[in-house]
């Protein structure tokens, strides 16, 4: 089954403030194993300013935006891109809503609903009252987010599909099941190596532990 891990970087928060897409990063996944297809892109913003805190978050530079094509010339590539495949997002009304504004405003049909899975949703549902940031589920899976700087939407990518995988509970591909495939690829060693789950104790089962520990030495001794 292939899905669609999709990211994108915008000038700033809201749609209704005029904001617009600058980056998109997509990365197939074949059943779990990343594919060597990817699709990414810089995008001008046609004329929109990027909000300081926009620019703290990606560092993309109305002057280096400003030479980048437009949505609408990338738009039909990346809807071949992602059509018939489920698309994996984290947060996926912020990117979902951006990209149909832009279909909007381009006269293409929007991106359905059906067609999303939203990990931020299944981390909620999963993990009720902890942190479900992206960075804050690396951290909880062990997955290493050493490059994550600033919040590209390639790297976010790759971050997220070892952080879906673990959300589902599924074991992680081994990067030796794909070193001989041709249309197959893992991820960089640095930043993408597949992590197994590690299950720490926590302080109170520790103490827990040791208590009991304590009345079994007492009994076999007193």
């Amino acid at each position: 089954m292939k899905e669609i891990v999709l990211d994108t970087e915008t000038t700033g928060l809201s749609v209704r403030d005029g904001h617009r897409i600058v980056e998109i990063g997509c990365i197939e996944l074949d059943n779990l194993v990343p594919t060597k297809n990817i699709f990414h892109c810089y995008l001008s913003p046609d004329g929109k300013k990027v909000d300081q805190k926009a620019f703290e978050t990606h560092g993309y530079s109305d002057e280096f935006l400003s030479t980048k094509q437009k949505f609408f010339e990338v738009a039909e590539d990346f809807l071949d891109f992602i059509k018939d495949k489920k698309i994996i997002i984290h947060n996926a009304e912020f990117d979902i809503g951006h990209l149909n504004n832009e279909l909007t405003l381009i006269g293409k049909p929007k991106i359905i609903n059906a067609n999303i899975i939203d990990t931020l949703e299944l981390a909620r549902n999963k993990f009720p009252g902890s942190g479900i940031s992206l960075d804050a589920l690396c951290k909880r899976f062990r997955i290493d987010n050493s490059r994550r700087e600033k919040h590209t939407a390639l790297i976010d990518c790759e971050l997220l599909a070892r952080v879906y995988i673990n959300l589902i509970d599924q074991k992680e591909p081994k990067l030796n099941l794909v070193e001989n495939s041709e249309d197959k690829i893992s991820f960089s060693n640095e930043t993408s190596s597949y992590f197994k789950k590690i299950v720490t104790p926590t302080e109170n089962e520790l103490l827990e532990h040791s208590k009991f520990l304590e009345k079994k030495l007492k009994k076999n001794f007193f």
